[in-house]
Formats: C-alpha cells, structure tokens, sequence
C-alpha cells in the first residue's frame, strides 16, 4: 500500500493541526528556480539535499557550490555535497555546542570591509582530517539592532522579576517557567542556589560578543572571503522565489488531496515563477512593475453601420520597451473584424 502524501509534520508556520507537503527548489545565483521537488510532509529536512544532489548529477554541471542555509550543515550532508568535486558555502548556528564553530569564534583577527555594511575574516580550522574554512561576517547595523532587542528584554525581564525575592519558592518556580517559555526569556534567565532569579550577566556579556554577526563554513580551496560572504547572501533568491511563491502564484493552500494533482499544483507554481523571473531578468525590472505596465493595454469592442471590430490600445513607450525587451511581438492592432450580415433586400440585389 503506498503512503499517504498529505501527513502531519513539523510546520513552519506552527499549524501542527494542518497535514502538510515538504517542497523544494534548486535556485541558481541569478534567482532562476531549474528544479522543483515534492515529499511527504514527514520527511526530514537533513535528506531533502542529498537527493536534490543527486538529482541535479545528470545534468553534468562542471562545477557546483552549493549554498544552504543552517537547517542543513550536518556531518553526513557537508561530506555529501563535497562528492564528485562539489563544494559548499553553509551558515553555522553561533549559539551550538560545537567546538569549531567555538574555536572559529575565538580567534584573534582583523574585519576588513567587503560592502558598506559587510566586515569580514577568515579563520581556517584544520583538524588534521578536514579543513574547512570560516568566514565571520559582522553587520554594524545589525550590530545596532541586537543590542537594542537585548536592552529591551532586559527591561522586561528585570520588571518581572522585581518583587520575585519576596514569593514563596513554588510560586517563584512557577514564574520561571512562565518566562522561560516566552522567546528570547530564557537565555538570560537564571535561578541561583536559593532559589532567586536573577539576569544571568555572563550570557549578557556572551551575547554581546554575537551582535551582528554570522558564521560561514566553506570547503571551498580558492574562493576568496568575499565571493563566500557575498554567495551565502544568493540565499536572499530562495527567500524571495517563496515569497514570490507564497503570496504572488499562490502556491497554498492546496486544495488537493492526491498526490498527483499535488504535484501538479506545485509545478504549475514553479513553471510560473519560471516565467517571471525570465521576464524580470531579460526587463530589468521587477515583475510588479512589469505586470502593472501590461495590465494597462486592453481590447476594445466597437460597433458600427461597417461592422463589429476588437481592437486593442495603443501601445505606450514602456510597453513597447518590455515586449522588445522579453523579444515578443506587438500584439495585433485589430483582432476580429465582423461585418454585418446583409438584409434580404441586399441579398436579391
């Protein structure tokens, strides 16, 4: 018997009461969506790159780097993506246990500037048995916004637990749990050995050294820190294809149940977004502007003693430059022309 497609899984959007399909998309650096997958709504995020690998292998591209975001810097999936001469540029979780991303963290160095709000360095981790190299990049406006969420949280946090001293040691364990399940609460919340909260300041001062910045890990030999840094940012094309997805096609909700019509569905979408970001890039010109434009040129119904015509709007500069621009030709001035049926007074003569 062959499984269900629509099934319960871990959401995104948090509607863990909803059945759900995992999708996919291969996206090159121009924003150009070539590959579209569909799973069972259970299926792991740590696989899905491994067959997008695969799948991709037969159409013989002579060099890859592929470029993911934390969900997927696993062990098994790094060595994967690095077969038959790949390579990758992966974001790396600061906050994780993990002791080279630690070590990565801890070195000594110098930014130098790579945009106006892009500092970076590169700090090379070599164990012996792999030798990746890590990229820390800092955001001084970034910076700016980290430190004001954390003084606000902190205000928060400090106005709870003001009066904490004075209640009972249950009534206070319940109010730690209270805030530790409200986001961004627990990180800087901590109860000494009597029982009292308190702002945890070694976390404060840890998190202060994160404000900004973001971690890459690349086993690329030649790129430079800037192509790294500047690729891990393509990442911005995925996010913009499902947004385009998600709100402009309306990619959800599906209103399907098989898993072909499913399938359907999703590569409708994709064939759409296909065409949209072929018109955006050969326009030069974001599909809003360009539809927008378009949607301005209509037929017109015009009758007369001669006959019936359908006739379009005189094309504007801007239309003109976006067809010459896509290479479609100018649509017909006249589309139908009907002329009038003769009368029986016509017909004898």
């Amino acid at each position: 018997m062959r499984a269900a497609f629509r099934v319960h899984g871990h959401s995104k959007d948090h509607r863990d009461d909803l059945p759900q399909v995992v999708i996919a998309m291969a996206v090159t650096r121009d924003g150009i969506p070539i590959r579209v997958w569909c799973w069972p709504g259970n299926t792991g995020d740590q696989e899905l790159i491994r067959q997008a690998k695969d799948d991709l292998r037969a159409w013989k591209l002579s060099r890859v780097v592929w470029v993911a975001d934390r969900g997927f810097q696993s062990a098994e999936n790094r060595c994967y993506l690095q077969r038959a001469g790949g390579h990758y540029i992966l974001g790396e979780k600061l906050r994780r246990n993990n002791n080279e991303a630690k070590a990565a963290l801890s070195r000594q160095g110098r930014y130098h500037t790579v945009a106006g709000n892009l500092r970076v360095k590169e700090v090379i981790i070599d164990d012996g048995t792999t030798r990746d190299r890590f990229v820390i990049c800092h955001n001084p406006e970034e910076a700016k916004r980290d430190e004001a969420v954390r003084e606000q949280l902190l205000a928060q946090i400090q106005q709870a637990i003001a009066e904490s001293d004075r209640l009972s040691g249950a009534d206070r364990q319940k109010l730690h749990g209270q805030l530790s399940a409200k986001r961004g609460y627990k990180r800087f919340l901590r109860t000494t050995k009597t029982g009292l909260l308190w702002i945890d300041r070694g976390a404060v001062k840890a998190e202060t050294h994160l404000d900004g910045k973001f971690l890459l890990r690349s086993s690329h030999p030649t790129l430079s820190v800037e192509d790294i840094a500047l690729g891990y940012k393509q990442l911005l094309q995925i996010e913009r294809a499902w947004r385009d997805m998600k709100t402009t096609l309306d990619l959800r909700p599906i209103h399907h149940r098989k898993e072909d019509r499913i399938r359907a569905h999703v590569l409708l979408c994709w064939l759409a977004l296909l065409l949209i970001r072929i018109a955006e890039n050969q326009a030069n010109n974001t599909w809003r502007n360009l539809r927008d434009e378009l949607q301005r040129m209509h037929i017109g119904t015009f009758a007369g003693p001669a006959g019936t015509s359908h006739q379009r709007t005189e094309l504007t500069a801007g239309q003109r430059d976006i067809l010459r621009a896509l290479g479609v030709a100018e649509p017909p001035l006249f589309l139908h022309l009907h002329a009038p049926e003769p009368t029986r007074a016509q017909r004898r003569s």
